[in-house]
Parts: structure tokens; sequence; C-alpha cells
């Protein structure tokens, strides 16, 4: 379960290493996805596909536009993960 933003990132992690052969220390919230970590569009979409497995939940493209950096795609998860859970 990923619950915390630790946990996200290591979710993250694991998936930018397995799919885009990337070095696990090279992964940190100040990371910017597209200078730092050479992202593109199609990258981007194949990682929010592996994000929706890994957490189950709808993940809408549109909470990604504005990620820049790791950092941004943790907190989009953690919100994503934490909306709409009050009963």
């Amino acid at each position: 379960m990923m619950d915390t933003r630790e946990d996200i990132l290591a979710a993250i992690k694991t998936i930018m290493v397995e799919l885009f052969e990337l070095d696990a220390d090279d992964i940190t919230l100040d990371a910017r996805l597209y200078e730092d970590l050479d992202f593109d569009s199609i990258d981007a979409i194949d990682m929010i596909v592996r994000l929706k497995e890994m957490t189950g939940k709808a993940v809408k493209p549109e909470n990604f536009k504005t990620a820049r950096t790791i950092g941004d795609v943790v907190e989009a998860v953690y919100s994503m993960l934490h909306t709409g859970i009050q009963t």
C-alpha cells in the first residue's frame, strides 16, 4: 500500500528503473522529468499506466500535466490516493 510519500517515491523509482532503465540514484524528488531524466510524453503515459496498475485508482493524465519533477509526481499520486477517502 502506498500511504506515504516515501512509499510513492519508492514505487516511482521501481517503475522508472524497470521501464526506462534509469539509475535509481538519479531519481530524486528534485530531478526534472524532461531535462534531467530525458522523459517524453510517451514515457509519461507509460508511467501513468503503471501507476494506475499499482494504485488501482483511475489515474487522470491531466493530474500530471503540471508535473515537472519527481516530487511533483509524488505529490500528484499522494493527493490522488488521499482524496475522497473521508466517509
